[in-house]
């Protein structure tokens, strides 16, 4: 057995990048061996995870009037460099084909490091009137960032996989800022469903999204007490429909040009959730989205097999037939115990084992991945136990990441504080603040982290003086170590 996967809770804190480098290769996620740098394959098991979590953020785009299109993934140089905040930003991020076979091209093209050039001159090309307004479109794709610090598997890599943006376009900048908040609804409740933990910022101005009035992000916090952004919502004004000239006719005849949003997510929430539910052991998947909710681990015994089998077969096709995603072991090279290793490495949520004493007495034995605790089930009840167990698992899964939140995030009133504080646990620190760049700025230089913004539900805070300028603070603001 492998001793990085062994380790007690404190080293798994302490070693969190060995842990999930080792995690996601052994349990067959993702394999980064292919030979371009922060680039990976999705593997069987792993795609699986991935389309379960990508599923639900399709339903809740669908269910709120968005349309999934898929647009080309190259974007031509002069498309990019319309809007020139945004140029500026990719510039040195972005991919450049120069050649078409030997020759070189007219205009250089870009693998999409984001989709707002791509997408808003089609849609000045669907949108002509009031009546067409709002449009709201997503894909699912890849985008390409040429990442030139240590890149990390799902959390920091040069082909982002999984990534999911949400274009809209609307009538008015109200109606504009009415779906940022929509998204920032969408966002949660996906996250909420992934029983994963998070705080809502709106972020500082010289670090919202290239081309934005402001952006509003997500971010959580790993064994590791670092921060991850996880997700981002942005108003994006008139600042693409201008130049991109998406404009149209209004009720009273004349015309104005659209106002628009995007939002985005990516694997960094798969990320997430292997990070915040795993343990020791490896994965601990919540049953929504795992790839096999139920393992059926037979326990042959002499002179019994064939009833043991039978009654494994059995107990998946009953499984089966009630929705679950259940399968049986039957590998006879290794032994029970190896197998219940390598589902707990896999995050089955449930282990079901049927040895003699289970088929004598009608029963089996369940067990529960996330706290390792095993009961007795009578076969005629096993459905019914089975979902009331998946409920009770993703319950105690959020409120136990929840409780971890809520546990680092802690707040400063100096920078003296807050430095000692990153030097602790981390975590995400909340410090007072005038709300002035300069100061902002400040106060990331000297506490050496990154402001994630201001909390999107303010609250009244008592009175507190910015530890830059001394003035009287208009905000708390969070700060954190972040990947």
């Amino acid at each position: 057995m492998d001793s990085k996967l062994t380790v007690e809770r404190k080293k798994w804190s302490e070693n969190f990048s060995e842990w999930f480098h080792d995690v996601i290769e052994r349990a067959e996620i993702i394999d980064y061996r292919y030979p371009i740098k922060g680039c990976g394959v999705w593997l069987a098991y792993g795609l699986k995870f991935r389309n379960n979590i990508v599923n639900i953020i399709r339903r809740l785009l669908d269910q709120t009037g968005h349309e999934e299109m898929m647009f080309p993934i190259l974007i031509p140089e002069d498309l990019l460099a319309k809007e020139a905040t945004h140029i500026r930003s990719f510039e040195d991020e972005a991919y450049w084909i120069t050649h078409g076979g030997t020759t070189p091209l007219d205009i250089k093209l870009a693998l999409r490091p984001t989709s707002e050039t791509a997408i808003t001159p089609m849609v000045k090309l669907w949108v002509r009137s009031h009546a067409d307004l709002p449009k709201k479109v997503f894909q699912v794709g890849s985008i390409f960032r040429y990442e030139t610090k240590a890149t990390r598997p799902l959390i920091r890599v040069r082909e982002v996989t999984t990534f999911k943006e949400a274009h809209t376009f609307h009538a008015t900048h109200e109606e504009a800022e009415a779906q940022v908040m929509e998204a920032v609804k969408i966002y949660s409740q996906f996250l909420n469903e992934l029983n994963l933990p998070f705080v809502v910022s709106r972020r500082p101005d010289w670090d919202k999204f290239a081309g934005a009035n402001y952006s509003i992000a997500f971010d959580t916090v790993f064994p590791d007490g670092r921060t991850l952004q996880i997700g981002t919502v942005h108003d994006l004004g008139q600042n693409f429909s201008k130049p991109f000239e998406v404009s149209y006719e209004k009720k009273d005849g004349t015309r104005e040009y659209a106002w628009s949003t995007s939002y985005g997510i990516s694997e960094r929430a798969i990320a997430a959730v292997i990070t915040v539910h795993g343990d020791d052991r490896g994965l601990v998947l919540p049953p929504k989205i795992a790839p096999i909710q139920v393992i059926v681990v037979p326990i042959p015994y002499k002179g019994m097999e064939d009833k043991i089998y039978r009654n494994s077969k059995e107990v998946v096709e009953t499984l089966k037939a009630a929705g679950f995603r259940a399968e049986i072991d039957l590998r006879d090279e290794i032994t029970p115990g190896s197998k219940f290793y390598n589902w707990e490495l896999r995050g089955v949520p449930i282990r079901i084992e049927i040895g003699p004493e289970d088929v004598k007495r009608a029963q089996v034995t369940i067990a529960r991945r996330d706290i390792l605790e095993k009961v007795k089930c009578p076969k005629k009840e096993l459905v019914k136990a089975v979902q009331d167990l998946s409920a009770k698992i993703e319950e105690e899964l959020k409120n136990h990441a929840w409780r971890w939140l809520r546990d680092h995030i802690q707040r400063a009133e100096n920078l003296k504080e807050a430095q000692k504080m990153l030097a602790g646990k981390k975590g995400i620190i909340e410090i007072p603040w005038c709300e002035d760049n300069d100061c902002g700025l400040k106060i990331e230089e000297e506490v050496n982290a990154r402001i994630l913004g201001i909390p999107l539900t303010r609250e009244k805070i008592p009175f507190m003086k910015c530890p830059i300028c001394g003035r009287t603070a208009k905000n708390l603001v969070r700060l954190g170590k972040a990947y």
